[in-house]
């Protein structure tokens, strides 16, 4: 299929996962930012006015765990982590809760971890019940839980979770909103911006495109491994810029924003 008809079929989606970074909704000193929050939630309040249902998968707790506690860096060891983690992730559902709330749209936390998806049990228990809070209208708020995680039972960090939700929740797309435009050839956080890559199929080896400085914990390699992940089970999946006005919807009306990767096969 080509990428101009996929286009066209995104508005017909009606479950999107969208996943946004810590820096999409903190500042440069690690805190919370309210003008970007609240960009996220009015966009996300724009599917919700087209009736869609949207699953939220939102980084940020260690990031505004680190700013309310006024640490340095992200800490080292895992019980720091943890501990901030724990910290910070009070603090973001409070903000979400606050700005959704001025919508009256109600949220949902919900925290994972690698158990939730391998272990049969526990992930018909959680797919039952993101199928409750479709059916009553909630967002809900998804995050590893840092907190508890380990190297053992860790997904690795929030893209691929939001994969596993996609695959979970039997999601129509996946949209990665970060900090840059999409998915570039030729790009490097040294300056060079290069020439950014609208459409990705399966043959498209994508991944030689990908800075080294790129290739670490929440960068573009894992950004791309996620798209893999879940466009092998036919939906597609969107990279774009959370900077970007009415980014969502602009997407569902077919706009070329971003980088579409499109589905290997059909659902």
């Amino acid at each position: 299929m080509d990428q101009q008809t996929v286009r066209k079929q995104l508005a017909k989606a009606k479950r999107i996962v969208v996943k946004i970074g810590t820096s999409s909704i903190t500042d440069e000193n690690h805190r919370l930012d309210p003008e970007k929050i609240g960009r996220l939630v009015s966009n996300v309040m724009g599917l919700r006015s087209r009736g869609k249902e949207v699953i939220l998968v939102s980084s940020g707790a260690i990031g505004a765990g680190i700013g309310r506690l006024n640490l340095d860096g992200r800490p080292k060891d895992i019980p720091a982590l943890q501990a901030t983690a724990a910290v910070g992730q009070g603090m973001l559902m409070q903000v979400y809760s606050k700005y959704f709330g001025e919508y009256q749209q109600p949220v949902a936390q919900i925290l994972l971890t690698a158990e939730d998806f391998s272990n049969p049990r526990r992930y018909r228990n959680f797919r039952n019940m993101l199928a409750t809070l479709m059916k009553w209208g909630v967002v809900p708020v998804v995050n590893e839980n840092d907190s508890v995680a380990s190297d053992e039972i860790r997904l690795g960090d929030n893209d691929i979770l939001s994969a596993y939700v996609s695959i979970g929740a039997s999601a129509d797309l996946l949209v990665i909103l970060t900090d840059v435009d999409g998915l570039y050839m030729g790009y490097s956080k040294r300056g060079n911006r290069g020439k950014l890559i609208k459409t990705v199929d399966g043959s498209l080896n994508v991944e030689r495109y990908v800075d080294k400085a790129s290739r670490g914990f929440g960068g573009m390699l894992t950004k791309i491994k996620a798209a893999r992940m879940v466009t092998e089970k036919g939906i597609p999946v969107v990279i774009a810029s959370s900077s970007e006005e009415k980014v969502l919807e602009r997407i569902l009306d077919g706009e070329e924003i971003g980088t579409l990767f499109l589905p290997v096969r059909l659902r």
